[in-house]
């Protein structure tokens, strides 16, 4: 399995991502890629798997240098999935007899309370927009690890935890919770600079939209060298019996470029 694991850190998929393209809760993903063999998976999940890194045997995928045509068809796969898939009940509740006491009540304390609040959600959608921004939380959670440290801050600040717990990194921990708590001061005792404030925040606007222009223009120009591959050779769409033949056009085309 290391090179699904090497593979799966080149290209940047999540271990949440990939296990809303198997159809398994992420507990099961890791317990999938610290399997010693492939063939010890599910069928239909070693096939998916197969299916996205667009390989016959797993072996082959430490012969395989990803484009940026790869990179791409593996994120439409991705996203096809997560956009086509439906809310499986009967696959959650597999996995959840298979997850420890602890965890069972944890599951189930959560999905009451999103049930609760969304059956309540008010005419704004606050309850809607709340849990998109928390799902959205949860999505990048595990490349940044700072968030770990949000959610205790905010666990201690309200009693919920002790002060003194530190589940993750202390040291980073209190240097973030240090600096959590004299964000929050400023914020609602009002002891800032409004105009200042404002300025940072179209800082950060400007960063964010310059990073989106640039993640567009990068897919616009992968788009681009794709289309010039498939005129080049005289098709008009990739498929099973050209992939490869057009993946290496591209790989021609982006070489020109150097």
């Amino acid at each position: 399995m290391k090179y699904v694991n090497e593979m799966l850190k080149e290209l940047g998929v999540s271990k949440v991502k990939l296990a809303k393209y198997l159809g398994v809760s992420r507990q099961m993903v890791y317990n999938y890629l610290e399997m010693s063999n492939i063939d010890e998976w599910p069928k239909d999940k070693k096939t998916k798997l197969l299916l996205l890194f667009n390989v016959e045997d797993i072996n082959d995928l430490q012969n395989v240098k990803p484009t940026n045509e790869y990179i791409m068809r593996v994120e439409k796969l991705l996203n096809d999935n997560e956009s086509d898939s439906a809310f499986r009940y009967d696959s959650i509740s597999s996995e959840v007899k298979n997850m420890n006491k602890k965890n069972q009540k944890l599951f189930y304390d959560i999905i009451s309370l999103l049930k609760e609040r969304l059956i309540e959600d008010d005419s704004r959608d606050t309850s809607y927009n709340t849990f998109k921004y928390l799902y959205n939380f949860l999505q990048v959670m595990d490349d940044v690890p700072e968030l770990r440290y949000v959610l205790a801050y905010f666990a201690k600040s309200n009693g919920f935890i002790s002060t003194k717990e530190f589940c993750f990194n202390e040291d980073k921990q209190i240097i973030f919770e240090g600096i959590m708590y004299q964000a929050i001061s400023l914020f609602n005792g009002g002891g800032f600079s409004k105009t200042k404030v404002i300025e940072t925040h179209k800082k950060f606007e400007a960063e964010v939209e310059q990073r989106h222009e640039e993640k567009l223009s990068r897919t616009q120009e992968l788009y681009t060298v794709k289309a010039q591959a498939l005129k080049e050779l005289g098709y008009t769409e990739i498929n099973e019996k050209n992939v490869t033949e057009v993946f290496e056009k591209i790989a021609e085309i982006q070489s020109r470029k150097i």
